[in-house]
């Protein structure tokens, strides 16, 4: 880490390298990263410029239709797990007061029943073919950061992505307008949480904002190297490694300008439904010897989750 971050930084091609040395130096650098930060900045990580242009040019341009075409794609009946969120209708886990973002999320382009259809706005183009391919360009490096993690808490490395593949990930496409007059005294962009996921991979964001909560209790502002990913991990992932691998909170704060529009794209990396995130016992062995977390599966985590959100 550089006097110029405030999160480590970690090069992928490390991991891709053929250098055994490398290669676990960024095993222990990741695990490091995300056992005692919770956050890592990723650099050369295989999108390219254009990849990721192109696709805030397309979010823009969906973000600024009007009210009535956006909410052609919302319903309520999936809980908004695909398609159009509306404004000020999530909340933080414990925040009663509603974030300021509307969003849209798209999933596995799969055969999976499980999973809802994804919704395309027909209003832009470029939208499907731009998603799917950034999804996929994501989900390629999101792997190689989860078989990093499974190293270094002592498994097998297929073990936590094995989990993600063919997972219910979602790549949330998210706009924090101008803020409302009369948005609620107590309203952030996104007040303080924790992911619920593996982990996340979230894009430069077009403005700053997102902080970090120390251990000291001090909220730091996210400072990474330009065209890096910024990576945290959540709380499945927190629950298999019990604990020894954190979720760190954080928030999107409020710009001093209230007229300036953020665009943001995190990924978030879910495992399967079915798969039981009952803490490892190597993991236990790592964290102290006794287990800290619930035996529970991953669909039972997010259905928790989306009711103390609001969206379910």
């Amino acid at each position: 880490m550089t006097t110029d971050h405030t999160i480590p930084v970690i090069d992928l091609n490390d991991f891709t390298s053929s250098d055994p040395v490398r290669r676990k130096g960024f095993t222990l650098a990741v695990g490091t990263a995300l056992r005692d930060v919770g956050f890592f900045a990723l650099t050369n990580h295989g999108l390219s410029d254009d990849e990721i242009k192109q696709a805030y040019r397309a979010s823009e341009e969906f973000f600024l239709l009007d009210e009535q075409q956006k909410s052609n794609y919302e319903d309520s009946k999936i809980k908004g797990q695909r398609g159009f969120i509306s404004f000020g209708k999530e909340h933080a886990k414990d925040s009663s007061a509603p974030d300021l973002k509307e969003f849209l999320h798209i999933g596995q382009e799969s055969t999976n029943q499980d999973y809802p259809a994804n919704v395309w706005p027909s209003e832009v183009s470029s939208f499907r073919p731009v998603m799917v391919s950034l999804y996929q360009s994501l989900e390629k490096a999101a792997f190689s950061v989860l078989e990093a993690c499974s190293e270094f808490i002592g498994e097998s490395p297929n073990l936590v992505k094995d989990m993600a593949v063919d997972g219910n990930t979602i790549l949330r496409l998210i706009h924090y307008p101008p803020i409302p007059d009369d948005a609620h005294p107590a309203s952030i962009r996104a007040a303080a949480h924790e992911d619920i996921n593996l982990i996340t991979l979230l894009i430069d964001a077009s403005m700053p904002g997102l902080e970090i909560l120390d251990k000291e209790g001090n909220w730091l502002p996210v400072v990474t190297p330009k065209n890096s990913i910024i990576v945290d991990s959540g709380d499945m992932l927190q629950n298999l490694s019990n604990g020894y691998l954190k979720a760190t909170t954080h928030r999107v704060t409020n710009p001093s300008d209230s007229r300036s529009r953020r665009f943001s794209m995190p990924f978030f990396v879910h495992a399967r439904s079915e798969v039981d995130l009952s803490p490892l016992p190597k993991s236990i062995e790592l964290s102290g010897g006794t287990p800290k977390y619930p035996n529970i599966t991953a669909g039972e985590y997010l259905h928790q989750r989306l009711k103390e959100i609001g969206l379910a």
